[in-house]
């Protein structure tokens, strides 16, 4: 594995968890008629994105924590009826590939570390 493909692969998938959110609450199965306020919670994504985009490390390890806000809203909403628990399923799956990729990045941008000293007996 490398660092550019864990980028791409980030990329990508907060991409598409941007729009799950933005469909989501938008049109497909908004908590009310005509859609409601909730369709903000990808504004904190949006957020990232530059930053991800551009491969940068500190973005990736924040990433990794924020994206688990949008796994526990999945894990929350699996329990609805009829197509938000699809979506929260969907939700599920891409925010857990999604903070992999996240630390697999910044564990592969991390800078050298200093060889250990062998240990004194």
């Amino acid at each position: 594995m490398n660092a550019g493909l864990m980028r791409a692969l980030a990329s990508v998938l907060l991409i598409a968890l941007i729009a799950l959110c933005l469909l989501w609450e938008g049109w497909l199965a908004p908590l009310r008629p005509g859609g409601s306020w909730l369709i903000l919670k990808g504004a904190p994504l949006l957020l990232a994105l530059p930053g991800v985009l551009s491969g940068r490390r500190y973005t990736s390890q924040w990433l990794s924590m924020l994206v688990l806000l949008y796994f526990t809203e999945g894990v929350v909403r699996a329990f609805d009826r009829g197509e938000a628990a699809t979506l929260a399923l969907i939700e599920m799956a891409l925010a857990c590939v999604l903070f992999c990729a996240a630390l697999m990045h910044a564990r592969l941008t991390a800078p050298s570390r200093p060889a250990s000293a062998p240990d004194a007996p």
